[in-house]
């Protein structure tokens, strides 16, 4: 026997048929083609594992929409635009939210500025819960006449986030308030609109 028929044989005693083939495919590419297709797809799907698992963290609400109130003391009844914003100190304890509502009519003018401090609930992946209650500050303007006073509020907020990204949103919140100026004056409202995610 021939030392090329050795060889042979002694290949196909080291590497069955199968392997044979695949050393074939192999040898008839290039080494630095396949090193350098594998070093892509490697870091291409640890980039987008990295990308998936370190979406931005949320770093506040912001919240713009309407606001209508009824004062159960006086009986009148107003609707005025509002906006807060909404932060997250202690994870699923604490979420303290500041806004301000403009009320403008024909011979006042009046500014609420309030600070909450909700507590929240997860119901679903798109729908959150929040009760709070905080103080708020009342700035009148009437006839030429400044007055300020301080009342407190109670709220239950309703928060509905349509897509997973939770980018976007809607709000439903109602809420009452005591007046702790002289005339005492106690209202209820509602207010909603639009969830905008910072992240």
């Amino acid at each position: 026997m021939s030392g090329r028929y050795r060889k042979r044989d002694r290949c196909q005693r080291r590497h069955p048929r199968g392997l044979e083939k695949a050393l074939r495919i192999a040898g008839g590419t290039s080494v630095t083609k396949c090193a350098l297709i594998g070093a892509l797809l490697l870091c291409g799907t640890s980039a987008f594992a990295q990308s998936a698992e370190k979406e931005p963290k949320e770093i506040a609400v912001v919240e713009l929409g309407a606001a209508a109130d009824w004062s159960i003391t006086s009986g009148g009844a107003n609707v005025a635009p509002t906006a807060a914003v909404e932060v997250t100190p202690i994870e699923k304890w604490l979420e303290l939210e500041a806004g301000v509502t403009p009320i403008f009519s024909r011979h006042s003018t009046e500014w609420d500025v309030d600070l909450l401090f909700k507590k929240p609930w997860t119901l679903s992946k798109k729908v959150e819960f929040m009760a709070g209650i905080g103080p708020e500050w009342v700035h009148v303007s009437q006839g030429g006449v400044t007055t300020n006073s301080v009342a407190g509020e109670a709220v239950l907020d309703f928060m509905f986030w349509p897509s997973k990204k939770r980018r976007f949103g809607w709000y439903l919140e109602p809420d009452y308030e005591y007046g702790f100026g002289r005339t005492r004056e106690r209202s209820a409202g509602l207010s909603g609109g639009l969830l905008i995610s910072i992240r």
